[in-house]
């Protein structure tokens, strides 16, 4: 199962399924896609086993969680740098802050897009002077804050 053309129909109606809940029974979702439970639970044992269902998660509210204000950072990496491989340190250093909960690289004008989450604008300013730009690989960064979600979901488009 390493495309989207191998998930049959029932495959895309268990996944749509768990994405909506990931805790639903499987005689539950066995009623949902028309297949006994043990039908089911042989396809989520599939879907688990190719790595098509990566893991099981609570989603939190971050804002309930004492996470009130969302960041996201451009960030350059210096072209020349001190560090034998700066691209390897970022990637380390990225995996050690938990303010950090997601980073792409991207193509265009700034290396990186990271999204972070902090309790508020002092939380902010210490992890950019005390973490992000005290990072050697790091150049320069420009932030955008999150003013209101339009739009959150996990749910992939099947």
């Amino acid at each position: 199962m390493e495309t989207d053309s191998s998930l049959d129909a029932i495959d895309k109606r268990i996944l749509q399924a768990l994405q909506n809940n990931g805790r639903a029974t499987y005689d539950e979702l066995a009623a949902g896609v028309g297949l006994s439970a043990s039908a089911t639970l042989r396809r989520v044992k599939r879907l688990e086993e190719s790595g098509v269902i990566a893991g099981y998660v609570a989603l939190l509210a971050p804002e309930r969680v004492g996470l009130g204000l969302t960041a996201y950072i451009n960030v350059r990496l210096a072209k020349n740098s001190d560090t034998r491989s700066p691209v390897d340190d970022f990637a380390a250093a990225v995996q050690a802050w938990p303010e950090v909960v997601e980073c792409a690289a991207l193509t265009g004008d700034m290396d990186y897009l990271l999204r972070v989450l902090v309790r508020d604008m002092a939380h902010y300013s210490r992890f950019i002077m005390d973490s992000l730009l005290k990072h050697p690989a790091v150049q320069d960064c420009k932030t955008s804050f999150m003013m209101r979600r339009l739009k959150g979901t996990t749910a992939l488009p099947l």
